[in-house]
């Protein structure tokens, strides 16, 4: 009896796939439950949006390198800030040092979001900022400087990630605890349904659970299970389902598991679909429709025999188009040695250039649709993750399954089964524990001057002996007011922003009205 076989996932895979393995009542691409697309005609109409992750050291070299790829054909911009930046610490704070610049741009202030889009014409441009426990005020920076643009509201454009829960359970960039942090995500949610109508409010990601170890169905089942707790601290928060879902959008990963990746496209739109409609009666069909970004998988890159990654990452951006993805980011070939280097950025974008233009894949909507196989597999993976959305549920939804560390936990044991596979050989990864040499490939790689904080430190002290002490002191304590009451803090964090309050100092003052988040133990 021949041993079985089974994917990354741990699902058992048939030697071949025949006509009773799929479902015959599928409907078209771009109709509920949207299984096969979202749009009737997806890429004939438009091409996804080629939109590359980038950004490291100052606002001013940020800016050389979005000109570099909006040149190059990049159809919208994707910033990634460092990591002072994204838990709330100006660059001359001592938690900074050694950070500033490293993993993105430095953002302190309005002065230096200014400088990041110097010159990008905003109401032409989308653009998409991975940002989470410090979202509010990096949305409300690109708002005030689109405003000084000139850019009308509805023509400010793009998506905030903003999706803390996930920060919790497998990244770590989180500031609050997580009531409080909800509290600031529905108050972005409320503030752009009346002041800027067509940004995408949250990016609720799997894409950072899937990196941590969670397999292709837990990434949906506790992406979608985190959209639960989004949507009802929304309507908890009174804003009307049909009135904000339209807004909501997804990011997932793509790994190497072509076909169950393609699934689980289909498969989490489709879960999507029926969520929305059953479980929260909404009515509008964009409110109903899985809008979602995809970024290959950078732990399936390999630091060993680099240029084998240009092959990896082709695979996945193939996948995810043929999931019918609506933005994708595509990693570069030496991101596991460091940042990408301008060449390899230039590589990764013409990868999905050349999927888009000289394949004619985006010529046919799902094109493969009607497969014995995907459409099986389709089925397996929303089954096994709509079994751990239930156990979700029967543990108290995603916020408690996230305190108690339950979903930290389960991540970790997929990631371990995983790498057990890895180092005895049953998951073949080529140039790592397969077609090994000791030749080491000689690739450019990207250093962060160590300047970059003196250059920033300087630039904040100048900062701050430019305003007045009094207008800075009386921002600070209408943030603390708000915070300690229920109002929108949206509209007093703009007001101080736009006055040059740093975001270290708001986020000082959130800090001491809401604490700090101190991660439990992961359990079992």
């Amino acid at each position: 009896m021949s041993e079985e076989i089974t994917n990354d996932s741990g699902l058992p895979l048939k030697p071949v796939y025949s006509v009773e393995d799929r479902r015959a009542d599928e409907a078209l691409p771009g109709t509920f439950p949207y299984s096969r697309g979202i749009h009737r005609d997806m890429y004939r109409g438009r091409l996804w949006t080629m939109r590359q992750y980038a950004g490291f050291g100052t606002a001013a070299e940020s800016n050389q390198r979005y000109k570099f790829l909006l040149k190059q054909g990049q159809t919208g911009l994707s910033v990634a800030f460092d990591l002072p930046t994204q838990i709330g610490y100006d660059s001359d704070h001592p938690m900074a040092h050694g950070e500033v610049g490293k993993v993105g741009v430095a953002i302190d202030s309005l002065e230096d979001m200014g400088i990041l889009l110097d010159g990008i014409p905003l109401h032409e441009v989308s653009t998409s900022m991975t940002i989470n426990a410090t979202a509010p005020m990096l949305l409300l920076l690109y708002q005030l400087v689109a405003e000084r643009q000139g850019c009308p509201p509805e023509k400010i454009t793009g998506t905030v990630q903003n999706d803390i829960l996930k920060e919790y359970a497998a990244r770590g960039t989180y500031i609050f605890p997580p009531k409080p942090s909800m509290r600031l995500v529905t108050d972005l949610f409320a503030y752009c349904r009346e002041h800027l109508p067509n940004w995408n409010t949250i990016s609720i990601s799997g894409y950072h659970m899937r990196e941590a170890g969670a397999t292709a169905s837990e990434e949906i089942a506790f992406t979608l299970s985190h959209a639960i707790a989004y949507v009802e601290a929304a309507i908890a928060a009174g804003l009307a389902v049909d009135d904000f879902a339209p807004r909501l959008s997804f990011f997932f990963a793509c790994h190497m598991d072509f076909f169950e990746e393609v699934a689980k496209f289909r498969a989490a739109r489709r879960m999507w679909a029926q969520i929305m409609r059953d479980r929260f009666d909404a009515r509008d069909p964009r409110s109903q429709a899985l809008r979602f970004h995809t970024q290959t998988g950078g732990v399936t890159l390999a630091a060993q025999q680099p240029l084998n990654n240009v092959v990896r990452t082709t695979l996945e951006a193939l996948s995810a188009v043929l999931g019918g993805t609506q933005s994708l980011h595509t990693n570069a070939y030496d991101e596991a040695l460091g940042l990408p280097s301008q060449n390899a950025a230039e590589l990764a974008l013409r990868t999905q250039q050349m999927i888009g233009f000289e394949t004619a894949v985006p010529l046919v909507a799902d094109p493969l649709g009607g497969s014995y196989y995907v459409e099986s597999l389709t089925d397996r993976v929303e089954e096994d993750a709509q079994a751990t959305m239930a156990e979700v549920d029967e543990r108290g939804g995603a916020v408690k399954c996230i305190e108690s560390g339950w979903t930290q936990g389960r991540i970790a044991e997929s990631a371990y089964r995983f790498q057990q596979r890895v180092e005895s050989g049953s998951r073949v990864v080529v140039g790592v524990n397969k077609y090994a040499t000791d030749d080491a490939e000689r690739v450019e790689i990207m250093r962060i001057s160590p300047h970059h904080q003196e250059e920033q430190a300087r630039a904040l002290a100048k900062l701050r002996s430019g305003r007045p002490k009094a207008v800075v002191d009386e921002h600070l304590e209408a943030i603390r007011e708000a915070a300690q009451g229920t109002t929108n803090l949206m509209p007093v964090l703009k007001a101080a922003l736009a006055d040059y309050v740093t975001i270290g100092e708001c986020c000082e003052v959130l800090r001491g009205v809401f604490g700090e988040y101190r991660p439990v133990e992961a359990v079992r």
